[in-house]
């Protein structure tokens, strides 16, 4: 079985149009040809996949805590984890800058290369078949979710950190932002005054750069 087949495997999805699989695999570093809109399409997909079983499993629940829950599923940690599962990383096709970074691609990268597999599942089989992946995909953490304890994520932790020392919320800015409109990228600041201390993270949202930020704070901390 090749790779990709296994990988469509374990999907549940097999392509009627393999390029769309090929595009979802490859970094913009390796041409222009690459997953950046498959992401952008499947985030929303993920997005809403992942509400549409939350909403049906935990009818009890809350919309916050749904909301918990969900951005738990989606944050890139666990998306990056999930890319591992499947083995997307040794299905990537990167540039030589990103191969010569080190021997596995950053996590950032295999969340949106995950995200862009859903979109490309969308994009050849519809809502119905994404959906069906994102199940196949995501079903052993949500098996795992705790409605009363769901995962916290960067930004969730450090807050409450500060909180329990009794100092202030952190403050985040955007330092810069490049690219095109349909691939930016996000670079903010993280800054705890009290303890002097700031930290930088970059992502493809707003979003995203700022729990990269608050895990290296984190990190800070922790030292």
């Amino acid at each position: 079985m090749s790779r990709p087949a296994a990988l469509e495997k374990r999907l549940g999805h097999r392509f009627a149009n393999p390029r769309l699989l090929e595009q979802a695999l490859t970094h913009r570093s390796c041409g222009a040809d690459n997953y950046e809109r498959l992401e952008f399409l499947g985030d929303g997909v993920l997005g809403c996949a992942v509400a549409d079983e939350l909403y049906g499993r935990f009818p009890q629940l809350s919309e916050g805590k749904l909301t918990r829950l969900r951005a738990s599923l989606v944050r890139e940690e666990a998306l990056a984890e999930v890319a591992g599962t499947l083995g997307i990383a040794e299905l990537l096709r990167l540039g030589e800058g990103e191969l010569a970074a080190g021997p596995q691609p950053r996590p950032s990268i295999l969340a949106d290369a995950l995200e862009a597999v859903i979109g490309a599942v969308f994009l050849d089989g519809g809502y119905e078949a994404a959906r069906k992946a994102v199940l196949a995909a995501f079903g052993p953490l949500i098996d795992q979710l705790d409605p009363e304890r769901p995962a916290k994520d960067a930004k969730t932790r450090l807050q409450e950190i500060l909180q329990a020392q009794h100092r202030r919320l952190p403050d985040y800015r955007v330092v810069s932002v490049r690219g095109e409109a349909h691939r930016q990228s996000f670079e903010v600041e993280c800054l705890v005054q009290e303890l002097g201390l700031t930290s930088t993270g970059t992502g493809t949202s707003r979003q995203r750069a700022e729990q990269q930020a608050a895990k290296a704070m984190l990190e800070k901390l922790e030292k």
